[in-house]
């Protein structure tokens, strides 16, 4: 049975993030919030947390997740940056991106593309999901909370609760959540393009995908160009 913390959305109690965070070390699958959908995460070495999402999700070996980072100094660590891809990086988290990367030596190779070697990071623009991060100290395995089934994400933690209550850990309830998930944007091609129209804005970069210009279209171009989730 899971742990449930129900947290302050204006000032989170650091107690309870600080014993969520110790769940994840520990093994834990957690559930929280960022400022796009609710979402799954679990530690980046932590195999056994990984295929337990995967369940959850009905995960079929070729999804691969995002590696959600605290700031650019975290993906610097599993993503080789260009300049001209910092510069963007840096005007545009955190917020409700996932960007794809080339992958550095350091990313687990549960997190690659297995032709491409890219990687799908982000940097979440939410209070509760900032703390989570800082608090566990690395970044985390990380996939949108949407069911087998669902046509769209859980966006109450009660929910998550009564559906995932025994497969879970422990739970953030920050309050309701989106149900748009983040804009993709590939910058491991040049010029860079997006590659899924989600909740974020970029301007001045081009649709990669012919027919992809709303959110929930062209999945199987998204997969063929290593789209990581969230």
């Amino acid at each position: 049975m899971s742990q449930y913390f129900e947290l302050h959305r204006q000032n989170p109690q650091q107690r309870l993030i600080r014993r969520a965070a110790d769940i994840v070390r520990a093994g834990g699958l957690i559930a929280y919030p960022t400022d796009s959908c609710y979402a799954l995460g679990c530690r980046i070495g932590d195999a056994a947390a990984l295929e337990r999402m995967r369940r959850i999700r009905s995960a079929e070996r070729h999804h691969y997740f995002s590696l959600v980072c605290r700031d650019l100094h975290e993906i610097g660590r599993y993503a080789r940056v260009d300049t001209w891809q910092f510069r963007l990086l840096k005007a545009h988290t955190p917020g409700p991106f996932t960007f794809l990367l080339p992958a550095t030596r350091e990313t687990p190779r549960r997190l690659l593309h297995p032709k491409r070697r890219t990687v799908g990071i982000r940097v979440p623009d939410h209070i509760v999901a900032q703390m989570l991060l800082r608090e566990l100290g690395e970044p985390l395995m990380s996939s949108t909370l949407q069911l087998p089934g669902d046509e769209l994400p859980l966006t109450e933690a009660a929910q998550i609760r009564a559906r995932l209550e025994h497969q879970l850990d422990v739970i953030l309830d920050a309050g309701p959540g989106g149900v748009i998930p983040t804009t993709v944007v590939d910058l491991a091609s040049s010029p860079p393009a997006v590659v899924r129209l989600g909740l974020g804005r970029l301007a001045g970069v081009q649709w990669e995908l012919p027919g992809a210009g709303t959110t929930g279209t062209g999945g199987a171009n998204r997969e063929a160009a290593g789209v990581n989730i969230l």
